[in-house]
């Protein structure tokens, strides 16, 4: 079974953060100069830039806005399917300015940089969008520095799948999950596993840990802050369970997929994913645990712990010559005719809050209440220009520090070093 698009990891998404070791260059400080006062009532034909359409979701969308639309038509940009890549292309051609790629799709993590370079319009004044109907975290995600850059088009967040035929109530805090790890002793199977392999999924599970417990990697003002209580408790947690053995030592070496199988082949009791694996859990004929899975909320101190939030937004260019046009089509992709059309034709999960409660999709997507409180509690992976020198520094460190390498406070005072130098010889 082919697993769709939206449900691919989206940790997968950060596979740019060992590939790019630099930001690229172009644009200039954090505002976007005059090209952003260019444009501002220019309509006519337009360019929406994308990864891959796998599920045949952007075309169809695009028809009817096109139907409707015959002198402000859109046309698609497709690019590829790899993360790194659709990164890349959306930096040569901002940095050169070119006005044809008018709309494009944003990874959450990319926001903070390409909005910091001057390559977004600022969307406000006579560009607003109204956000009031979207999940709190996936606006939060699409800002930078209290403006808004992009709209939330699609959103992703953590769950726990956990065996409901061994585990009748799920656990609603760390400790009360570790407690129950003597119950994957009885059965002679795994405890919990995340991704702890060194790649962009040890990021975002670190900093789920550390967040979690009431700490952040880095402060309001895009600072780390990592030498504190909150963030040694939650590394700390991730960094104990290994060594006691309730995270498996083969626990180290998981990405999505090797995790999900280990689940799937009951090996596991709990297991941190992404919602693709519920549809391929409960489906997939090799899987032992179709008919006894369980989706809670990630465990957090006292209650639901803070998911790390995925997903895209769509921005318009700076550099766009017909941007009342691209705000329309923003627009145009948020209804939530648009919205309920991706949720059930490509499995994307909605940014209208609204679109949780509604039973007919409910029964569809099943996961989507326990999703709703995982992206409620949610917060995006560190909002910094410099993430790909930032998140390599959280992977080699949480890396080390889970095998034992380093201690847990050197490896946060490692990680704490390491940002501060990035973001000032940027």
């Amino acid at each position: 079974m082919k697993t769709p698009k939206f449900l691919l990891p989206v940790a997968a998404a950060g596979v740019l953060a060992l590939t790019l070791s630099a930001c690229g260059g172009g644009g200039g400080g954090t505002t976007a100069g005059a090209d952003a006062e260019q444009g501002l009532d220019g309509r006519g034909p337009i360019t929406y830039v994308q990864g891959k359409d796998n599920n045949n979701v952007v075309r169809p969308v695009i028809e009817k806005w096109n139907a409707a639309h015959p002198n402000e038509k859109v046309t698609f940009k497709e690019q590829t399917d790899q993360a790194d890549q659709q990164h890349d292309d959306l930096v040569q051609n901002f940095q050169a300015k070119n006005a044809n790629y008018d709309v494009v799709s944003v990874d959450v993590v990319w926001t903070a940089e390409f909005a910091a370079k001057g390559w977004l319009q600022p969307l406000k004044d006579k560009m607003a969008l109204d956000t009031s109907a979207m999940l709190k975290p996936t606006v939060d995600a699409a800002s930078y520095k209290g403006t808004l850059y992009a709209v939330p088009k699609d959103s992703d967040g953590g769950m726990l799948y956990y065996r409901k035929d061994l585990v009748p109530t799920p656990p609603k805090t760390w400790d009360e999950m570790m407690s129950m790890c003597s119950i994957a002793k009885e059965n002679n199977i795994g405890c919990f596993a995340g991704q702890y392999s060194k790649y962009e999924g040890l990021t975002v599970n670190t900093a789920e840990a550390i967040n979690s417990t009431g700490g952040s990697v880095l402060d309001a003002d895009g600072k780390p802050n990592l030498n504190t209580p909150e963030a040694k408790a939650g590394l700390g947690n991730l960094v104990t369970a290994y060594a006691n053995g309730n995270i498996p030592k083969e626990g180290i070496t998981f990405q999505e997929e090797q995790g999900r199988q280990a689940f799937q082949d009951g090996k596991l009791l709990f297991h941190r994913n992404w919602p693709y694996m519920y549809s391929l859990a409960t489906t997939e004929g090799s899987s032992k645990v179709k008919d006894v899975l369980g989706l809670a909320a990630l465990p957090g101190i006292d209650g639901p712990g803070a998911s790390t939030l995925g997903g895209h937004s769509v921005g318009v260019s700076v550099y766009s010559k017909n941007k009342a046009t691209a705000v329309d089509f923003l627009k145009f992709i948020t209804t939530e005719e648009t919205q309920r059309f991706y949720a059930t034709q490509g499995s994307l999960a909605p940014v209208l809050s609204a679109l949780y409660d509604d039973q007919e999709l409910v029964a569809k997507l099943p996961y989507l209440p326990v999703l709703k409180t995982s992206i409620e509690n949610a917060v995006p992976r560190p909002v910094t220009p410099f993430y790909p020198a930032v998140t390599k520094a959280i992977q080699e460190n949480a890396y080390a520090a889970i095998k034992g390498e380093k201690t847990v406070d050197a490896a946060l005072s490692d990680m704490q070093k390491s940002i501060e130098s990035a973001s000032a010889g940027q």
